[in-house]
């Protein structure tokens, strides 16, 4: 099992935007392409309350290539995010980092 984490880094003021496009758009896309999102968390303490983190589980970088590609090559996806930043963009900057369970942790 392999863990993705991805921090959305927002625009000031579009942390909104970026909960409502997970919530009416892109939770529907991870569904279609088979991917399972683990959590999402908001940031309470810490240097910028303008993040969304959250974590994929994969059995393999093989899957999370195949699927995540599908999910970012699929137009209707395109088009949707695209409306969703018709206004402004609602994301500065993306960070992510894939983690590999230890022998002994309770999650494997």
């Amino acid at each position: 099992m392999i863990i993705e984490t991805r921090i959305y880094h927002c625009l000031p003021g579009r942390l909104p935007a970026l909960h409502e496009r997970f919530r009416a758009t892109t939770l529907g896309f991870f569904e279609k392409h088979g991917i399972q999102p683990l959590g999402f968390w908001t940031t309470l303490a810490g240097p910028s309350n303008h993040a969304l983190t959250y974590m994929l589980q994969w059995e393999s970088l093989a899957e999370r290539e195949r699927k995540w590609n599908a999910f970012q090559a699929d137009a209707e996806w395109i088009a949707k995010r695209a409306a969703s930043e018709a206004e402004r963009p609602i994301v500065e900057r993306i960070e992510n980092f894939f983690l590999s369970p230890t022998d002994y942790s309770p999650l494997r």
